[in-house]
């Protein structure tokens, strides 16, 4: 019997060591040579999916639920809204992509277990929606193709909306209207209450059922997604630049500022645990195991700013890399105020899939306080722009059959050991009165709706308990919460409630955050109240310990037309020639003044000229600046490599080679240019209309060309009919062009 008692010990004991390496084991991220491209199950996916230790994803909704999902947003009340692209990629030639087909569903969680379980189509017949964003009782919807945006709202509480209105609306826009990874995204509702978006250089601002719009001279930054922290900071990301996180160092109100060093030099390299042969930059952008060697599809980032992980993950940098099948976690790191970020990981990912079809195009903190990630679970990720017949992809996409792969979506939630996900919410059903609290939320989620909310409802009657909160009276307990000072002064700017008592509490505010969004919030105040004490109490603030102040008193102080705010700047350049964050901030606003003052510059041209010159600017500064910079030197995506060649003083642009730039817009351009390869080619732009490729163009010759002609000045302004000549005769054309061609061409 003792033997027999041994025995089974010793095998209980086998057991639980074998369990327990298999479990280890299990953690370890197992490299995938060979994928296969067959559907996998929600839980057969999640099988592939690697996370750290204590950390794991649940899922949340899968097909048929939803299809093709894109972005996500909640309400109030916890609802979930999901944008489905039903049209986009249906096969490599993108057939039927712009047909209205496309719809925004609501999700619920009817039973609170953290998995939706009622699904209703809130809104169908869209042409590929691209933004949402829930404000109050109404969801504010933008399709492809246009920068119109759309208030839906459903009266009779039957999940469907009944209610359509268009809220903004553009009839000059000039749309790139056939490049899907070309145009907007975004729609983020900010700290200082005006949502932004990509691209385009404007931002919104949506108060009792208008929306108004300010321009930003600057232009807008990245491509899919756009995110901000705790204190506003925006962060953009550029797939066509192959840059992760961009944009990040000032507001673009005041121009664009990025530093090559911004990143760590290494923070570009990507680790796959799957062989990624499906890769628009070809042979260069693989390892010799065949993994995708650098981000090139980098989207949907967010700042993770929840209360159901781990605290040291709150205010790091979540990233999508689609393409890779991988997510990114980064640390951001504020040094004498210049923001910089760094993998946090060596040599490894936060999450990695080696499911073919595991496409993570988007990521949120929701309202429980967990990660949400956005799959698109497909085969075919890339617009057709870059799968033309005979390019690289499209043969990887043809052999491995990934053209069949549609249909389907998934979101999940990262959730982790020991951390239950919090309550859902219901903003929209209790008083204004009841907000308040939340605006001090350990959940960022919570903070920011509550703002949204009291603003949206113009309830003024809670103006006292948010003043109390500011100036730190007794009684108020969210008054030693820093966080909720923040968004209560917030809240009072965006209820047009600041006053200077308010201002000047805020300004002495023991919290650096805080006294910075007070210098921030003064620009507006001071162009109202241009005799306020307020400028003699920022005065005060020039040699404030934080960098952070310092930097934004000098953005401020440049936007006020005063001699004591002109001296200030040059005070504060004075005084901090050392730091590079301050010397960056002064250039960019610079560069940013010349950039409004560009019709001052066009005076050799009839209005229509002008016209066409300004409108070509907003165009190449949303768009080309992406890539080529917005001063046209190149953008730099880090130790020293450019996206693509300067465009200053190039042969293109030269009156004689009005034709060759012209032919590079419609077919694009491959292969060294002035003997340097980039990383990647220019994409063709043809399926933009004659006037959006003349319009840029006439803005790029005019801005980086040599206007001169026989000793005389010409017009830089391109014709739409130049354009349309020139494509009926590359109608034919297959591919982009090479420098060699464009040159033997003009010579036959």
């Amino acid at each position: 019997m003792r033997s027999l008692q041994f025995l089974c010990s010793i095998l209980l004991l086998v057991l639980l060591v074998t369990n327990c390496n298999l479990k280890k084991d299990n953690k370890k991220p197992v490299f995938n040579p060979h994928p296969s491209t067959a559907y996998l199950s929600p839980e057969e996916s999640l099988a592939t999916m690697y996370l750290p230790e204590g950390y794991h994803m649940e899922l949340v909704a899968s097909e048929p639920m939803i299809q093709d999902p894109v972005a996500i947003t909640w309400d109030g009340n916890g609802r979930m809204y999901v944008a489905e692209m039903l049209t986009y990629m249906k096969d490599a030639d993108a057939t039927g992509e712009q047909l209205p087909y496309s719809q925004v569903v609501m999700l619920e969680d009817t039973d609170h277990d953290g998995k939706m379980d009622k699904s209703t189509v809130f809104v169908d017949s869209l042409l590929l929606p691209r933004m949402i964003q829930s404000v109050g009782n109404e969801l504010l919807v933008n399709e492809t193709n246009s920068i119109t945006m759309t208030s839906y709202r459903d009266t009779d509480s039957d999940g469907k909306a009944d209610l359509k209105k268009v809220v903004y609306q553009d009839d000059h826009y000039v749309a790139s209207d056939a490049n899907m990874e070309h145009q907007r995204s975004g729609l983020d509702w900010n700290l200082d209450n005006w949502m932004y978006l990509t691209y385009e250089p404007v931002r919104f601002r949506y108060t009792a059922g208008k929306m108004r719009v300010d321009t930003l001279a600057s232009g807008g930054n990245g491509q899919w997604g756009l995110t901000h922290d705790n204190y506003g900071r925006l962060f953009y990301s550029n797939a066509g630049g192959e840059v992760p996180v961009l944009g990040f160092q000032i507001n673009p109100v005041y121009g664009r500022l990025d530093f090559p060093d911004q990143f760590d030099p290494s923070f570009q390299e990507v680790w796959p645990i799957i062989a990624t042969p499906d890769v628009q930059g070809g042979n260069p952008r693989l390892r010799p195991n065949n993994t995708l060697n650098h981000f090139t599809a980098s989207c949907g980032q967010s700042i993770y700013r929840g209360d159901a992980l781990p605290g040291d993950m709150v205010g790091d940098y979540i990233v999508c890399e689609p393409v890779g099948r991988l997510i990114r976690r980064a640390k951001v790191l504020d040094i004498n105020g210049k923001t910089q970020l760094k993998n946090a990981y060596d040599k490894e990912e936060f999450i990695v899939s080696s499911d073919m079809n595991f496409r993570p195009v988007n990521s949120a903190t929701g309202p429980d306080g967990a990660l949400y990630i956005v799959d698109m679970y497909r085969g075919i990720i890339q617009q057709a722009n870059w799968t033309k017949p005979g390019s690289f992809i499209r043969k990887k996409i043809d052999s491995l059959g990934l053209a069949k792969n549609i249909d389907r979506g998934r979101i999940y939630r990262v959730v982790h050991d020991g951390i239950q996900p919090g309550p859902a919410p219901h903003m929209l059903d209790e008083p204004t009165a009841a907000l308040i609290p939340y605006l001090g939320h350990p959940n960022g989620w919570w903070r920011d709706n509550a703002q949204r909310n009291i603003i949206i409802r113009g309830d003024k009657s809670v103006v006292p308990a948010l003043s109390s909160i500011v100036m730190r009276e007794n009684g108020i307990r969210e008054a030693d919460n820093a966080l909720a000072r923040l968004h209560a002064l917030w809240t009072l700017e965006g209820l047009e409630a600041i006053d200077e008592d308010i201002l000047s509490g805020a300004l002495n505010d023991q919290d650096p955050q805080v006294r910075k969004s007070a210098v921030w919030i003064s620009e507006s105040f001071l162009k109202k109240n241009p005799d306020s004490r307020i400028l003699d109490e920022l005065l005060q603030l020039k040699n404030d310990p934080s960098y952070d102040v310092r930097i934004q008193l000098m953005m401020t102080m440049y936007t006020i037309p005063s001699e004591k705010a002109k001296n200030a700047v040059q005070e504060l350049l004075e005084q901090n020639r050392k730091n590079e964050m301050i010397v960056g901030v002064k250039d960019a606003l610079d560069k940013n003044d010349l950039v409004k003052k560009l019709s001052t510059r066009l005076g050799n041209l009839n209005e229509k000229e002008k016209r066409t010159v300004l409108n070509g600017a907003v165009i190449f500064k949303s768009v080309c600046a992406n890539c080529h910079g917005a001063d046209g030197k190149g953008f730099d995506v880090g130790k020293g490599v450019m996206a693509a060649p300067s465009l200053i003083g190039v042969n293109p642009f030269d009156d004689q080679e009005k034709d060759m730039a012209i032919r590079i817009l419609l077919s694009g351009l491959k292969g060294p240019v002035a003997g340097k390869t980039y990383p990647s080619e220019m994409p063709s732009h043809s399926e933009n209309r004659d006037s959006w490729i003349a319009t840029v163009l006439s803005y790029a010759r005019f801005e980086f060309g040599n206007h001169k002609k026989d000793g005389k000045d010409y017009s830089p302004v391109v014709k739409n009919d130049e354009v349309k000549k020139l494509r009926e005769e590359s109608k034919n054309r297959k591919g982009p062009w090479t420098l060699e061609e464009l040159r033997q061409l003009k010579k036959d």
